[in-house]
């Protein structure tokens, strides 16, 4: 399945102008900072960064679910549904996304 495009652009038009380089992989489309990824838009929707930490409040938020890749689950990621992400919700995510992927070490 193809990546939804209209969300990827959306992505893109945010995360750009702060240094954020798009590439293709992953099935889709990832989002990197300092080579870090910090989200991708792929066939079941967007994934996002948010830390080990942030994993109890990213997944009390409504269309969050965490993110399972080859049946185990990403601690630190989480998949968003793509019906709950207007304007102001997609923000709020890619601002956690960038902070938590801010303080990794550059690759």
């Amino acid at each position: 399945m193809a990546y939804d495009e209209v969300l990827a652009g959306r992505v893109k038009e945010r995360l750009e102008p702060d240094g954020v380089v798009a590439k293709k992989m992953f099935g889709g489309i990832t989002f990197l900072l300092n080579g870090n990824a910090l989200a991708n838009v792929y066939d079941e929707g967007l994934m996002v960064r948010v830390g080990p930490d942030g994993m109890d409040d990213a997944l009390s938020r409504s269309g969050a679910r965490p993110l399972v890749f080859r049946g185990k689950e990403q601690n630190g990621w989480v998949v968003l549904a793509e019906e709950t992400l207007d304007d102001d919700v997609l923000d709020d995510w890619l601002k956690v996304a960038m902070e938590v992927t801010a303080e990794l070490p550059p690759k």
